[in-house]
């Protein structure tokens, strides 16, 4: 059984030399929701112009269910594409902004409005029918662009940052909405943002990029607990990350000799070597925060000082600067560190399985 998308070895070059993207593979299943994760100029919004078809791949091929589409032209492609922006016609209301992709397919008018209609329904759209855009708000111009896309039914719907424009207060009931829809309609999602809440929530897998080449593609509960670079471990999350040398490693555990002494977590990666450059990534959520003279924390365990304490919510962060000068952050529930520390002088500790080692240098 085909894919419905596949990349092999994918790369776009552009005529000034840029390299956007890098022999990049990739394999999704029917339905899934994939995200492209990175800030801007790493390649991402690139890789999806190649496959909607507004940008031609220099290396590689494109499958879409089985079938190469590089010389396919965009209105050919079995693909619709939503802009952060949206892309609305002002001047058309609600219906002829979704009937236009019909039109364009040659459909005829009865066609156009039983499917529009059903597509309207399923997204809460029909007492909006006859409206323009410039009486929409966010979240119905976003269901309408949707609508739009979704209603010329295409194998996998491509979406561009789509919530970029939206008031932060907007964002997250539409990534709630979003998500319901795509699960609803289970069409595949090829989604581009910057922001890893959105991907962290929406995604079934992420992938993550970095100068054009895909650093890691996980799914997002293992992005953010085993990150397999120390570029991912960097940008995901709030991580603590304690350099040195590889001096064992197994398929449980690794240990990696710091300037803290013996430290140890899960191996991840099949770059591990003894002897080579290595680091322990705790996750904030992950360490635990003692008084100094407290018993309990031999292994990995750090000795630092506690400079900062605030509280957000239900959540308590700390910053502890070890003794390298090194600054951890620290996040928990806010009842765990309820209670002022007697003295700054304090122990962070974690256990191994609760982090990771990677290869570094």
């Amino acid at each position: 059984m085909a894919f419905d998308l596949e990349l092999s070895g994918v790369g776009k070059v552009f005529p000034n030399g840029t390299l956007a993207v890098a022999d990049l593979d990739l394999q999704v299943e029917k339905g899934e929701f994939i995200s492209f994760l990175r800030p801007s100029g790493c390649g991402k919004t690139t890789t999806l112009r190649m496959i909607a078809g507004f940008e031609e791949a220099t290396s590689g091929d494109i499958l879409i269910r089985g079938k190469r589409v590089n010389d396919l032209p965009p209105e050919r492609r079995p693909t619709s594409t939503i802009f952060q922006n949206f892309a609305l016609f002002p001047h058309m209301t609600v219906r002829q902004n979704i009937e236009y992709g019909l039109h364009i397919k040659g459909l005829s008018g009865a066609a156009r409005r039983a499917r529009a209609d059903g597509i309207m329904e399923k997204l809460q759209l029909v007492d909006l029918a006859r409206r323009r855009p410039g009486e929409l708000s966010g979240g119905q111009r976003q269901r309408t662009a949707l609508a739009r896309g979704l209603v010329v039914e295409p194998d996998i719907l491509l979406l561009d940052e789509p919530l970029g424009a939206l008031d932060a207060n907007l964002r997250k009931p539409i990534q709630n909405e979003l998500k319901l829809l795509q699960r609803k309609v289970g069409i595949t999602f090829i989604f581009v943002t910057h922001a890893q809440s959105e991907a962290l929530v929406l995604s079934d897998r992420i992938v993550v990029m970095n100068r054009g080449r895909a650093e890691q593609i996980s799914r997002p509960d293992e992005l953010y607990t085993r990150p397999r670079t120390e570029f991912v471990a960097r940008f995901i999350g709030r991580n603590s990350i304690l350099t040195g040398t590889l001096s064992r490693v197994d398929q449980r555990l690794a240990v990696v000799d710091t300037p803290f002494g013996p430290l140890s977590g899960a191996p991840n990666g099949d770059q591990l070597e003894v002897g080579r450059p290595a680091a322990v990534v705790v996750s904030s959520e992950a360490m635990d925060v003692r008084p100094a003279t407290a018993a309990g924390a031999a292994g990995n365990a750090l000795k630092g000082r506690l400079v900062g304490r605030t509280m957000t919510g239900l959540e308590v962060h700390l910053t502890v600067t070890l003794e390298n000068d090194q600054e951890i952050m620290i996040e928990a529930s806010r009842n765990k560190y309820e209670q002022a520390f007697a003295s700054p002088e304090v122990l962070v500790s974690w256990s191994a399985p609760d982090a990771t080692v990677i290869r570094t240098g």
